[in-house]
């Protein structure tokens, strides 16, 4: 069976494409992409895949038996529809499995529940679609925070509305394994699952990247509005907010939980002991 992975000129989708790759051969993964010469060093056939184009996915998902959808980047009403477009293509060109890539976080509440209600009518649509499903719910990508470290490091903190929340995080790695399990294990249809690590504070992680890259780095908790309006100044008016209600959401619980990732893949997350002793080489 042939797996398609949309996005795979972007970081999660590229990770996906490569671990299918590993467990199926490249000649059984195809990539799409908004822009397939983004994606020409991938190793496997990329086609067009511009969310907002129907007839252009109908047409690069012929052949295809699962599809994994990559959740899009618009802001959250237009990206519904441009998931419709991508299910509904699915539909006309005969896939016969969709696993898609949703998140974890809180339905209300915060300035990135909107977001979280997309996604969640995604899969809802994802359900009701007719073909096989298995869903995701990815958590809280930790590889911000090491690309971070320089600012963190100037700091000597990092700072935050997060308080004494703990966040499951996990990586694009990690997640890849998982959404290659998903669209390879047929016992899986039909179930959504959490995808994340063991949840841990922010002073644990400020422990972890000290011990990675010899910092002196503490946590320091900020108020809501402060933060997102740090946020605000540094990355926008729409993302801003969005990065506020991420870390609101720590701070009320929404990113502890245990996790679906050994059910998925048979294995346990990665420890976060593991994953920092790798950086620190």
């Amino acid at each position: 069976m042939i797996c398609a992975v949309t996005a795979v000129s972007g970081h999660l989708g590229r990770e996906i494409a490569l671990k299918l790759m590993d467990r199926l051969g490249a000649g059984q993964v195809v990539g799409l992409a908004r822009t397939p010469d983004r994606a020409s060093d991938l190793g496997v056939e990329v086609r067009p895949g511009d969310y907002d184009e129907p007839d252009q996915l109908v047409a690069s998902l012929q052949g295809v038996g699962a599809l994994v959808l990559v959740s899009g980047m618009a802001p959250p009403d237009d990206r519904i529809q441009q998931h419709r477009n991508v299910i509904e293509a699915a539909k006309a060109a005969g896939v016969r499995k969709i696993i898609y890539t949703s998140i974890q976080g809180p339905d209300t509440g915060t300035a990135f529940s909107p977001v979280v209600q997309s996604n969640r009518q995604t899969e809802a649509d994802v359900q009701a679609s007719g073909p096989e499903w298995a869903i995701g719910r990815n958590g809280i990508y930790i590889e911000p925070d090491v690309e971070y470290i320089d600012s963190y490091r100037a700091t000597g903190t990092i700072a935050n509305s997060a308080g004494n929340g703990r966040c499951g995080y996990t990586t694009r790695s990690e997640l890849a394994h998982a959404y290659a399990a998903l669209a390879i294990r047929e016992d899986l249809n039909g179930q959504t699952f959490d995808l994340n690590g063991t949840p841990i504070t922010q002073m644990q992680l400020a422990l972890y990247l000290n011990k990675a890259f010899g910092t002196d780095l503490s946590y320091r908790a900020m108020k809501s509005a402060d933060f997102v309006a740090d946020r605000t100044a540094e990355l926008g008016a729409f993302i801003g907010p969005i990065i506020g209600g991420i870390y609101d959401g720590i701070r009320h619980g929404a990113y502890d939980r245990p996790g679906d990732f050994e059910a998925v893949t048979g294995r346990p997350h990665q420890s976060w002991d593991d994953y920092f002793a790798d950086l620190a080489g």
